[in-house]
């Protein structure tokens, strides 16, 4: 278990101190993210090999669910800047409070989300596609729906761990989730022992029991694990407490929406650089997923400094919280000015892992340099955003990214993209340029935003009333 001794002795020797226990929680983060995206890599790989229409259906039934995933995996953040607080604070009885509270939560989120990618037609209509690939992107998204229950479930368990600062059972389940994925795709997509051939929708299903392979395993870890006890609840029936379920929806559904609708813009432009052509469209993909590899590690270490700033809040250790959001702050830009420079020095190395159509590679060249200064920006925009969020400001964050994504770079990358050029490469750069503008309007924001809030007082744990109407605190 992560030590909730946090130190506030300052110099090199306190952060080298603080970034050990920092990364005692990012490390199992960073395993179950690249499970995690490995998992969509074997479905591209193992469904383009069997047919391209069902390759096709597969992405765009992916980009359908993945929203709703995101949404209700931010709306469980919530429990975890609370759960943190309680750690810090030493609140045990409160976290195995909100443990049954979250998995209520949960149902609702996951009651919602898998009726509304059964009954996904009329969404599927708009699109315009051909008779074969909507329904192959139909069968696929209604075998994904009865997994998306678990998936909220899964998100329940491990945003409960995660706030108390152990990460180990969330990577053991991602990665044997990935690894169960493997042959549960080549039996369902291929039809093999004794299992129908099912092509897209096997990918479905496959993808659907490995997110109830998720809950199980990450249950059955928290169980038998001697250090998560002490947060574990009983194992008895608790009925919902409203009070608190509305207090982790208050503070997740801004990240949650954030997610979602961060999501959407960036395929929205993307849409939009696919009206340039193929070339433009190829070239965007690449370096889009170059900063999507990088903003992985980002995350994991943001995440990790969230908890223990969220640590120190709760011990009412201002030293303490300086102390994790600098060192958070310095590792995010750290890992950012290596990508950066590699980025801007060696891109040609680069796409050639991609690509070796001419064209595509000198566009794409252009679009990684660019990525190199996007995942600068994005760095601090990440280091700011997760401390807020442990202060359990996410409303902030979910402001800035509406003025920044959707008022500024939208507009001005169809403006620089669209309105004022014909010709794909200037289109597909002035997109990128509209990107980066929007990245650093979102850094401004939340930079001054966590100054700000670093200039006051702690806030004190919130009190709240449990259904005996004894005092407690959140």
């Amino acid at each position: 278990m992560v030590n909730s001794q946090i130190t506030t002795k300052p110099g090199i020797l306190a952060l080298l101190k603080e970034s050990a226990a920092l990364w005692v929680i990012a490390w199992p983060m960073l395993i179950a993210q690249l499970a995690q995206m490995g998992t969509g890599v074997v479905d591209t790989v193992m469904a383009g090999h069997y047919n391209a229409v069902d390759l096709a259906a597969i992405a765009i039934g992916y980009n359908v669910w993945l929203p709703l995933y995101l949404l209700f995996v931010g709306v469980m953040l919530g429990a975890t800047a609370i759960v943190a607080q309680d750690f810090g604070a030493g609140n045990h009885e409160n976290i195995r409070r909100i443990l049954p509270q979250s998995l209520w939560l949960a149902v609702a989120l996951g009651c919602i989300a898998g009726p509304a990618c059964y009954f996904i037609d009329p969404l599927l209509d708009q699109l315009s596609l051909d008779s074969d690939t909507q329904s192959k992107s139909l069968g696929y998204l209604q075998a994904v729906a009865f997994g998306m229950p678990a998936a909220a479930l899964y998100q329940a368990l491990r945003c409960h761990t995660q706030g108390v600062g152990i990460m180990r059972p969330f990577a053991v389940a991602s990665v044997i989730g990935f690894l169960a994925n493997i042959p549960l795709n080549y039996a369902f997509i291929y039809g093999r022992w004794g299992i129908p051939e099912m092509g897209a929708a096997g990918c479905g299903w496959a993808t659907a029991i490995s997110m109830w392979l998720g809950p199980v395993l990450i249950a059955f870890y928290m169980r038998r694990s001697k250090e998560l006890k002490p947060f574990l609840p009983p194992l008895r029936f608790a009925l919902p407490d409203w009070l608190l379920i509305r207090e982790i929806n208050r503070i997740g559904l801004p990240m949650g929406l954030t997610f979602f609708l961060e999501v959407a813009v960036f395929s929205v432009i993307a849409l939009m650089i696919a009206t340039m052509g193929n070339t433009a469209m190829a070239s965007h993909q690449i370096a889009f997923n170059v900063w999507d590899i990088v903003y992985i590690p980002l995350i994991s270490i943001g995440s990790a400094m969230a908890t223990r700033v969220g640590h120190a809040i709760g011990a009412q250790n201002k030293p303490a919280v300086i102390l994790s959001v600098r060192c958070g702050s310095l590792l995010c830009l750290a890992i950012a000015l290596l990508c950066m420079v590699v980025l801007v020095t060696v891109p040609s190395l680069i796409v050639q892992a991609y690509t070796s159509d001419t064209a595509i590679m000198a566009m794409a060249v252009t679009l990684i340099r660019l990525a190199g200064l996007f995942i600068l920006l994005d760095a601090i925009q990440v280091a700011a955003s997760f401390c807020l969020r442990a202060f359990k400001d996410t409303r902030f964050p979910f402001l800035t990214m509406c003025i920044a994504y959707w008022l500024v770079t939208l507009p001005l990358g169809y403006w620089l993209g669209i309105a004022s050029t014909d010709d794909p490469t200037a289109g597909t750069v002035g997109f990128w340029r509209s990107m980066i503008a929007g990245i650093g309007v979102a850094s401004v924001m939340v930079v001054w935003r966590v100054k700000r809030t670093l200039a006051k007082p702690l806030p004190a744990p919130k009190k709240w009333q449990d259904e005996s109407g004894d005092s407690v605190q959140v």
